[in-house]
């Protein structure tokens, strides 16, 4: 059974705060996650599929790795720092 039999996708957009390492600057950035929610019903064809779709639960996952800074002296790419990348729901 593979994870888009369990689960349904859709995008979603989150706001958090970062302070860019180059210039020091703090804003707010629109940051992207998957999310991931357990269908409600599911056709297991064996034991081990129905015991898959009752250990899973709803998480997200990030889509953006890297960000750019919103000052328009320094417009640089950085990496998300020290943020979960997957979260359960």
């Amino acid at each position: 059974m593979h994870e888009r039999d369990i689960f349904d996708e859709r995008q979603e957009t989150k706001k958090a705060t970062f302070s860019c390492p180059m210039c020091r600057e703090r804003n707010e950035y629109d940051i992207r996650w998957l999310k991931r929610t357990k269908k409600k019903n599911v056709n297991a064809r064996s034991e081990q599929d129905r015991a898959q779709y009752q250990k899973s639960r709803d998480y997200m996952v990030r889509v953006d790795d890297m960000l750019m800074c919103k000052n328009m002296r320094c417009r640089k790419r950085f990496e998300i720092p020290s943020s979960q990348s997957v979260v359960f729901i």
